[in-house]
């Protein structure tokens, strides 16, 4: 097959949906080499995560031949590049499809992330959320199959869409290979070194925004051994500052270490030199850190609600997003409980083979595969 995608992401993005497009190619494109990957873009930024992938000799990059307005060329010029390129499918990884796309004759794949935008509209601007829900309500309606990322994805899309149920394939993201690998004592003692980060520390991986809820960790914090450090590694968004004035008014300053724009190679050893992962967000389209943590060998400690249960599966502990008692409770039991904590992390290594990147290439094979039979 000749597979198409919408790769903005992939080359511009370094977290959330740029993980998923690279994760999903470069897959796609070890296990089932015989395909050829066109991965359309309106921008090209090679870095040391997307040269794996641009090297391969099956995927290849397409840029506008000229300079062009970047959204239309995404929403409507692209489709020409497609027909020109005998395109079989085209893989919309993030929520959009080019307009035109079902007149072309090409068959269509859309990913859906989440609804959070309409499940929590307050987090958005006005104008944000109407063009989100115009563009995902014609990707609905003209994809051949849509791919959920987690099956609360896909009840949403049912609930809040009137998506039929069966256009709709639950197929789960994998992480980055580096979090299966184990590092050294000597790879974590240096990356601990160069943040500075001493003693003990619970880890907390996320854009510090309101829907994640960090709010409810700091609090628990205050309740925790008073040696424990927090590490949060994220982008800080306006929440960051209600967040501090928590942390004066709890005296943990000197317990916080807050951390942005690290180097991804060094995420496997800050996972992995962690007691345990704590990731209390309210809502998610699945919550790649949990299995980055599950792959990493560190107890997982998640909030209820959404789809967290998903990725974290029964070994992880799980607590309602505002209640910083009980997960304070939890967390001290994964601290001093080591027969607890030695299951947790064996029962979530086990369920962490249910993200195997054969496994889920081969689901993703069959949806395409069954886009070309039956649509």
């Amino acid at each position: 097959m000749r597979i198409g995608y919408d790769a903005k992401r992939l080359f511009l993005n370094n977290t959330g949906l740029g993980n998923y497009g690279r994760w999903l190619i470069s897959t796609l494109a070890s296990f089932y080499p015989n395909n050829s990957y066109f991965l359309y873009t309106p921008k090209s930024e090679d870095n040391a995560r997307t040269k794996p992938i641009t090297a391969l000799s099956n995927t290849q990059t397409i840029l506008p031949k000229r300079q062009v307005l970047t959204s239309w060329w995404r929403t409507k010029g692209i489709i020409k590049y497609l027909l020109r390129d005998g395109v079989d499918i085209y893989h919309g990884l993030s929520h959009e499809l080019p307009y035109g796309i079902r007149k072309s004759g090409i068959k269509s794949v859309l990913t859906v992330h989440d609804l959070i935008f309409i499940r929590f509209p307050q987090y958005f601007g006005m104008v944000s959320r109407a063009i989100y829900l115009a563009k995902l309500r014609y990707a609905c309606r003209v994809a051949d199959r849509i791919i959920a990322i987690s099956q609360r994805t896909k009840d949403d899309l049912i609930e809040l869409l009137d998506v039929p149920s069966q256009k709709i394939d639950v197929v789960y993201q994998g992480c980055d290979a580096s979090f299966k690998t184990v590092c050294t004592d000597k790879q974590k003692a240096a990356v601990l070194k160069k943040y500075n980060i001493q003693g003990q520390y619970i880890l907390s991986v996320g854009t510090i925004e309101e829907r994640k809820n960090l709010l409810v960790l700091i609090k628990a914090m205050a309740r925790t051994e008073p040696n424990l450090k927090l590490v949060v590694v994220g982008k800080q968004k306006e929440y960051a500052e209600l967040i501090k004035r928590v942390i004066h008014q709890y005296q943990l300053t000197d317990r916080m270490i807050f951390l942005s724009n690290i180097d991804f190679a060094d995420l496997p050893a800050l996972y992995q030199a962690a007691s345990v992962f704590v990731y209390p967000s309210r809502y998610e389209g699945f919550g790649i850190p949990i299995l980055e943590a599950l792959e990493s060998g560190i107890p997982v400690i998640a909030a209820t609600g959404s789809c967290l249960e998903e990725a974290g599966g029964p070994g992880s502990l799980y607590t309602i997003p505002d209640d910083d008692i009980n997960l304070a409770y939890q967390i001290n039991r994964v601290l001093t409980d080591t027969e607890l904590r030695q299951k947790m992390i064996a029962t979530g290594h086990e369920y962490a083979r249910n993200f195997d990147d054969d496994k889920l290439a081969a689901q993703l094979m069959a949806v395409y595969q069954n886009t070309m039979n039956n649509a």
